[in-house]
This record gives C-alpha cells, sequence and structure tokens, in this order.
C-alpha cells in the first residue's frame, strides 16, 4: 500500500524524554529500566547530544509538551534536570504555556526536591502511587508506603503544583473490590486533578509472569477485573472526572495535552533509550514513526560512534495510520468518520459499518457528529472492538 499522507497537524510538537533508571525495579514492569544510576553521567551526555542532533529537524516549531518518564526522573538531581531543560530550550523554542510534566515516585522525592521542579518550570506532577493499601505496595515491589504517597501529594501541592496526576492500578492479585474502592476514596480525599487508572497487565519477561507461570500467583478472573473497571469508571465520573481515554480521567481543563496529542496524531520527539518518536512532514503529509535501542549502554554508544540511536524507523502507510486512526480514536474522545475520509481518504467497508451498527444496538457506542465513541460498557470490550473494525 501507498504511504500514508496527513494532510495538516498542529505546528506544535511535543518532547518525551526517557530516564532509565530505578532505585529498585517492580516485578510487573515492562517499561524499558535498568536499577541503580551507574551509567547515568553517560547517559545525560548522549541524551543532550540527541537532542542536539533532532534540533536540525525541519519544519520544527514550538514546543508544545515536555514529559520526562521512565524510569524514575526523580532520581535526576535538580542540577542534572535544569540542564535538561536548558538544553531543550537551547534546541527549540519552547512555547510560553508549554504543558512541562515529570513523573516522580514517591519513594525518591523530598519538599525540596519537588519545590526545585517547581521553580525550574515543571508545571505538571505525574505521581505514582499506584494504591493506597501498604500490602498491595508490597506485593507490587514499590519502594514508597502509603504515608510517603499521601505526604507526596500533599507537600506537591503546598510547594505551588496546580496540575497534579496520580497513577493507580487494579485488578491486582488479592486485592478485592473492597479493598480497590477504598483506594479510590483515598485518591479523592487527596484531590488529584488528573487520575490514571490501569489495569494490572501480566507483561512477559517480567519475573510477576514467572510467578504466575509457576502457579504461584493467580492472576484475578476477567469477571473481576471487568468488576472493578467498571467501578473505576462510575466512581471517577460520578465525582466530575472526565473520563478522556480507557485509562485516564480529569477534572475540568486537566487532561494531559501530552498524552493526548499522541491520541491525535500530532508530532513528538522521544530522546532517551527505547523512546519513540512520530514526525508528518509539513509540505508532504508523509508520516514517520521510529524507536531508539532498548538498552542504555547500546544508546550511549551508538550516539557517539554513529550518531543516531534509532533501532527501527518505518514511514506509516494509509493501513497503518487508518488502523492507529481507529485504535486511538476509540480509546479516547471518538473515532471521527470524517476525519477518515477527509485526512486519510479512508471509507469504512461495509462488514466494518454493519460490526458498527451492530454495537450502536446493543449500546456498546454512540454516534453523535459523525463521531463513534464507545459507552462505559463498550470500553469493557474495546480491544475487541478495535481489532474488529481496524482493516487487514
Amino acid at each position: 500500500m501507498k504511504p500514508g499522507r496527513i494532510p495538516s497537524v498542529p505546528d506544535r510538537f511535543g518532547v518525551y524524554v526517557h530516564v532509565p533508571f530505578c532505585e529498585r525495579k517492580c516485578p510487573y514492569c515492562d517499561f524499558y529500566s535498568v536499577e541503580g544510576t551507574d551509567l547515568k553521567d553517560r547517559y545525560l551526555n548522549a541524551l543532550h547530544r540527541e537532542i542536539a542532533r533532532a534540533s536540525r529537524r525541519p519544519n520544527a516549531a514550538a514546543v508544545d509538551t515536555i514529559y520526562i518518564g521512565g524510569g524514575t526522573p526523580s532520581l535526576l538531581t535538580p542540577d542534572e534536570i535544569e540542564r535538561l531543560l536548558g538544553e531543550i530550550g537551547r534546541c527549540f523554542t519552547i512555547a510560553g504555556d508549554a504543558e512541562r510534566t515529570i513523573e516522580v515516585n514517591p519513594g525518591t522525592t523530598t519538599r525540596e526536591s519537588l519545590r526545585m521542579l517547581r521553580q525550574l518550570g515543571m508545571n505538571r506532577l505525574s505521581i505514582g502511587v499506584q494504591s493506597f493499601d501498604d500490602r498491595v505496595l508490597t506485593f507490587l515491589g514499590r519502594i514508597h508506603t502509603v504515608a510517603e504517597a499521601r505526604s507526596c501529594i500533599e507537600t506537591a501541592r503546598a510547594v505551588g503544583f496546580e496540575n497534579i496526576s496520580i497513577d493507580l492500578i487494579f485488578g491486582i492479585p488479592g486485592q478485592s473490590r473492597r479493598g480497590w474502592e477504598d483506594t479510590l476514596k483515598e485518591a479523592l480525599a487527596l484531590s488529584p486533578d488528573h487520575v490514571s487508572a490501569y489495569s494490572l497487565i501480566v507483561e512477559e519477561q517480567t519475573p510477576l509472569f514467572a510467578l504466575v507461570k509457576s502457579g504461584s500467583v493467580v492472576p484475578v478472573t476477567e469477571e473481576e477485573e471487568a468488576a472493578q473497571f467498571t467501578l473505576t469508571m462510575s466512581f471517577l465520573e460520578d465525582s466530575g472526572y472526565d473520563h478522556y481515554e480507557v485509562s485516564n480521567y480529569a477534572r475540568p481543563s486537566c487532561r494531559s495535552r501530552h498524552n493526548s496529542a499522541y491520541w491525535h496524531h500530532h508530532n513528538y520527539l522521544g530522546f532517551g533509550p527505547s523512546a519513540h518518536s512520530f514526525w508528518v512532514d509539513a509540505r508532504s503529509g508523509e508520516a514517520w514513526r521510529w524507536a531508539n535501542v532498548r538498552q542504555v549502554g547500546g544508546y550511549c554508544d551508538l550516539l557517539w560512534r554513529e550518531g543516531s540511536p534509532v533501532a527501527m524507523a518505518e514511514e506509516l502507510g494509509t493501513r497503518e495510520l487508518v488502523n492507529e486512526m481507529i485504535f486511538l480514536g476509540l480509546r479516547s474522545d471518538g473515532l471521527s468518520l470524517p476525519a477518515l475520509t477527509n485526512d486519510l481518504g479512508y471509507e469504512l467497508s461495509g462488514e466494518q459499518r454493519t460490526y458498527l451498527h451492530q454495537l450502536l444496538a446493543r449500546n456498546l457506542a454512540v454516534l453523535s457528529g459523525g463521531t463513534v465513541r464507545l459507552t462505559r460498557e463498550g470500553f469493557l470490550f474495546c480491544d475487541e472492538i478495535c481489532s474488529h473494525l481496524m482493516t487487514s
């Protein structure tokens, strides 16, 4: 199939920086990271080199969002973060109203470090809480306690953060529905502006996968996972949070601008080992995606030896872009049928339209203004629905 074309994209773009260090790696985590910070100085030198190299990219206008994720970015010192932000600002124009997010682990922050982050211009904090049950935190291998999580949120607010997001996990073996509801209640008592609530996924190549395979850990049933997801949706929506993506809930005006850009095919550049990028050329409309090598030592070696740490790059064809628009749209604000036609020149097939009508009849989706949105019940079957609608 011919390369895909996206006729226009916003003139702003996002920047993601992956910090691949953790004090201790969680047994369920599939994101790339390593324990300890022995390679931190070497990584930072290579990271600055990669950012400088990317500054030559054509039609790179203003940076709209900066997201420092990991790993555990709060293992970087304030001076290291200041130099990182300075390098981004030296190489690109950062919009005055840019959203600047950094992920922090409650076990690696202090009042002073949070105060410094705010002074450096970080205006959004993503706190990896995961649970307000110490037994669950122990099972997940987290290095913080409930008391530390609570203190981190309260301190962040006290030092001036007005946009605080917290991550939570449900569907954890041994956790009851009542226990999950208690975590949601305690979370909302702390008034976060944004909540990301994820179902625990047993990923291959993780210690948790080995425990499940050996029978030492028994995953929750699909029925219990669905019940906890339903509870999450109703609890947060009824508390005034906008359910704007399958795992994300926000108070008014507090959606993650950075993550929303991913879901709407806006340009973003990823820096660091395992980071992904997506870019549409403003002149041709051609769309590219690439990913860096998933190994910090290799990342550093490649940058100094060959100038690029890219391990995979592909020009996206119409099929790939259509499928991504279907998948990302149904997971978030909805799938715009006019956009499929106007932006990508794609019309749903007869089989796809028949399936769509079935979704509407079963109240798994609603159609308004040409946009298909999943209902609460539809979100329970999101992956299945997407796979049926995507083109082969």
